[in-house]
């Protein structure tokens, strides 16, 4: 009998992931993994809950459970360099960090070490052991955050639920009276949770105060730091008065440039420099198609290739291309791997 670890959260989908392994016959281990510890009294995180709700979902099950703390490494290895980023004004993506130095590193060969076959989670993808997919639910695939998996790791990680749909998940869930059925999804910072960003930003970053200034610029108003702030935000400026509502189209130094209108041609790229190139298997094609943030349609592109960087040109402009976060690639289906956005290519000249 084949075993496998199973990364429970204490949520609905790795707990179906677990439900389903069981039914196929495979010997299921569930892993629970704490990456966060807080570092005063008024903070709430929700790993104490979540570790109870593996309990129960595993008692259920009738499998084995057991937790690690992975909160060193992902400080270190996670947290402090997206900290790092944030003070030097860019938006990084901690969850895609947290996927390549810690669930599909740390995590995985934790899994192996403890003479499972595979290590399984509850991610929208598919894979067939050499390539990695989009998952089926189009409005849940989470490939974008995966693009760093390498393939020699693929055969060894199974996606049980990327097949299906959110609404059959949940299903599943409730017709085998899982405790977690009705348990709302969790959003906020990998492993942190949801909670205000700015407050919780303020604990390890000095505010900055600085200027809005429009791109011809004109100051329209202060802002509180550029850490605040990533292209293409609306909400949370502060900035009223007549015309369209203000969104923010680059920053300079310590300002935050903005202007009005959701399609200002500021907002556009056509298309990108990228850094920080990770394949899964081989280089992408000349052509294909990619995405610069997560909740956004595929956009087909021609890449060219210059030195350790990626010069990226895109059919149609895209808008709020936003350094430090990630350019994926896809041909169809199947994520080819994805790059570190270092900068727009014909957008507004003085944004950073």
């Amino acid at each position: 009998m084949k075993k496998v670890v199973v990364g429970m959260s204490g949520g609905v989908d790795s707990s179906v992931t677990a439900l389903l392994l069981k039914q196929q016959g495979y010997d299921v281990i569930g892993l629970f993994m704490k990456n966060w510890e807080e570092d005063n009294a008024s903070g709430h995180c929700h790993a104490e809950e979540d570790f109870e709700d593996v309990t129960r979902v595993c008692e259920v099950l009738d499998i084995p459970y057991y937790g690690i703390n992975f909160a060193k490494e992902y400080k270190e290895r996670v947290f402090n360099d997206f900290i790092k980023e944030i003070k030097l004004g860019y938006t990084p993506n901690p969850d895609i960090l947290c996927n390549r130095e810690i669930k599909f590193d740390c995590f995985l060969k934790k899994a192996l070490s403890l003479g499972a076959d595979y290590l399984a989670t509850g991610h929208y993808c598919q894979t067939d052991g050499e390539k990695l997919q989009r998952g089926a639910d189009p409005g849940k695939d989470q490939s974008y955050f995966l693009y760093t998996l390498k393939r020699e790791k693929l055969p060894k990680i199974l996606f049980p639920i990327g097949h299906l749909q959110k609404s059959e998940v949940r299903k599943i869930a409730e017709e085998h009276n899982l405790p977690v059925a009705g348990k709302k999804d969790s959003t906020g910072i990998c492993f942190i949770g949801k909670r205000p960003f700015k407050e919780f930003l303020q604990q390890y970053i000095t505010d900055e105060p600085g200027p809005f200034i429009t791109p011809g610029g004109e100051q329209v108003g202060t802002h509180d730091g550029i850490c605040f702030y990533t292209i293409g935000q609306r909400k949370g400026l502060g900035l009223g008065g007549p015309g369209e509502p203000w969104y923010v189209v680059g920053k300079r130094d310590n300002a935050v440039i903005v202007a009005q209108g959701e399609n200002h041609p500021t907002l556009f790229s056509e298309g990108l420099i990228a850094t920080d190139i990770s394949w899964i298997d081989h280089e992408a094609p000349k052509r294909c198609t990619a995405k610069v943030r997560y909740r956004m349609p595929d956009a087909p592109c021609t890449i060219e290739k210059e030195g350790n960087n990626l010069i990226v040109h895109f059919d149609t402009p895209q808008r709020a291309v936003t350094p430090r976060q990630s350019i994926v690639f896809y041909d169809g289906d199947t994520c080819l791997g994805g790059a570190i956005i270092q900068e727009p290519v014909a957008a507004f000249s003085t944004c950073s």
